[in-house]
């Protein structure tokens, strides 16, 4: 479990297609900290640790399914490409944003990115078959980061991101066209079902 909070930008350091893809990923985390088989979201998408080491800057390595790459943006990744990271939710820590599972939904795509003061307006458009999941000052994970939505049309979806969260993820990096990892909201999924069998 996460909370949508990230606490480091990584970067993909290596790629290696090897069976499954393997990815080694530059951290700021003190990796004698890490455990092997420990959760590190990437990008909003959880993942296991299978090794780390420190040369010549800490990193660790994780194996991901083909499975996992069709259903998220991972087969974006490049060497250098910068990521979001969340270490897992240990009990007593703080929840800043909301119940995130690191199990991603879908892809949405970035239709509209515009200043806003000093903020910037980003427009999503979420896969038809979760954008009903998406729900005007509800909560979304957008690569691994606790999002509040704005307003809601369609399928398209507005975020505004301050300055703070611009330095502190990736998010200053959005562009247009963009492909992003989309994790509906867990309480979102629940009530829809209910109301299925209301």
């Amino acid at each position: 479990m996460f909370t949508g909070i990230v606490t480091d930008i990584g970067e993909i350091i290596e790629l290696e297609q090897k069976g499954d893809l393997r990815a080694r990923i530059a951290t700021h985390y003190p990796v004698e900290a890490i455990d092997i088989g420990a959760s590190i979201a990437s990008d909003g998408v959880c993942l296991t640790v299978i090794a780390t080491g420190t040369s010549p800057r800490n990193w660790y390595d994780v194996q991901i399914s083909a499975e996992t790459v069709s259903k998220t943006n991972l087969s974006d990744w490049r060497p250098g490409k910068r990521v979001n990271l969340e270490r897992a939710l240990k009990v007593g820590d703080e929840l800043g944003g909301h119940i995130v599972s690191g199990h991603v939904d879908g892809v949405a795509r970035v239709v509209s990115v515009r200043p806003e003061g000093e903020s910037l307006r980003v427009t999503f458009r979420a896969p038809e078959p979760l954008a009903r999941f998406v729900a005007p000052k509800g909560s979304v994970a957008l690569n691994g980061t606790s999002l509040t939505v704005n307003e809601v049309d369609g399928c398209d979806f507005g975020i505004n991101f301050i300055p703070h969260t611009q330095k502190a993820t990736t998010w200053g990096d959005v562009q247009e066209g963009d492909a992003v990892n989309l994790e509906v909201d867990t309480m979102a999924r629940y009530v829809a079902r209910l109301r299925e069998w209301g």
